[in-house]
């Protein structure tokens, strides 16, 4: 049972959704409204899980044949593995999302409803089944589905629109291709297994490092325009620290792209993308303290 009950999580990718909820909760810190009430800033987090976790799980049971052609993939992921049928996951998915979908429309606001099951919609079916096996751009447009909490939450706090969480959009949208890129050139034989035409098997590892650079380049910048709109002292630091030594290991990259320097660059993009919005936590904290 327990690990039937492990199975049904790991279809969720819980640490892809680890970050999408970080990101929530950062946009929930910095709007305020929910720091005072914790019980409705949890279920934001809550509906976040549930759709977040719908897509991801949609995703996996669609790409059921691919992932077991992948090394990355099909000793870690349960349908591979037999663990869970083709049926259950379907339903689980679908399951785990409407009830994240209804939580935002009776809680909350049907926009945010709207906006998660559209996301929803977009990367299990438009990313799964069309961008991912027919253009080398996949990343990139599907990337808005996994940049989208932090808009998702400020709605839900809110039930408006705002600069702010869409300049967060902005960083996690700008953050995933240079962030998967690393990782797809370390995998390549995988995606060329699984004829997948991702960036560097279409257009070759150059041309992808040189497209990792543009990314972060431009992801440094946009960055930078948070501090227009509230961003503090700390987050000044850490955008100007964290910034700057992602574009040096980008560069170092470039110049000795191994398999080392590239794992390098794609686990230390986690960390940065997290440190970042650490501190945006803490500069919103100490505003709204």
């Amino acid at each position: 049972m327990k690990n039937t009950i492990f199975s049904y999580i790991q279809l969720t990718k819980p640490s892809i959704m680890l970050l999408v909820m970080f990101t929530g909760a950062t946009a929930l810190v910095l709007e305020g409204s929910f720091l005072s009430q914790p019980g409705r800033f949890i279920l934001v987090m809550i509906g976040l899980y549930l759709t977040g976790g719908s897509a991801n799980a949609l995703n996996q049971y669609f790409e059921r044949e691919i992932d077991a052609k992948m090394t990355r993939t099909y000793k870690r992921r349960p349908l591979p593995l037999g663990k869970l049928t083709s049926t259950g996951a379907l339903t689980f998915s679908a399951g785990i999302g409407l009830a994240g979908v209804l939580i935002f429309a009776v809680f909350f606001n049907w926009l945010t409803a709207l906006l998660s099951l559209g996301t929803i919609l977009f990367y299990s079916l438009f990313y799964t089944l069309w961008l991912k096996p027919n253009t080398d751009q996949n990343i990139v447009i599907g990337g808005i589905a996994g940049a989208m909490a932090p808009v998702g939450a400020w709605t839900a706090a809110t039930g408006t629109m705002d600069i702010v969480p869409w300049i967060l959009f902005a960083i996690v949208f700008l953050w995933t291709p240079p962030h998967f890129w690393a990782l797809a050139l370390y995998h390549k034989d995988d995606y060329v297994r699984a004829k997948l035409p991702m960036m560097p098997v279409v257009r070759g590892d150059r041309a992808t490092l040189k497209q990792i650079m543009a990314y972060t380049s431009v992801l440094f910048g946009v960055s930078l325009s948070l501090l227009l709109f509230g961003g503090g002292w700390i987050y000044l630091v850490a955008a100007l620290v964290l910034g700057g030594l992602f574009i040096r290991k980008v560069i170092a990259a470039f110049r000795s792209p191994s398999t080392t320097v590239l794992r390098g660059v794609f686990g230390y993009s986690i960390l940065y993308l997290f440190g970042l919005f650490t501190a945006i936590i803490v500069d919103g904290l100490l505003r709204n303290a």
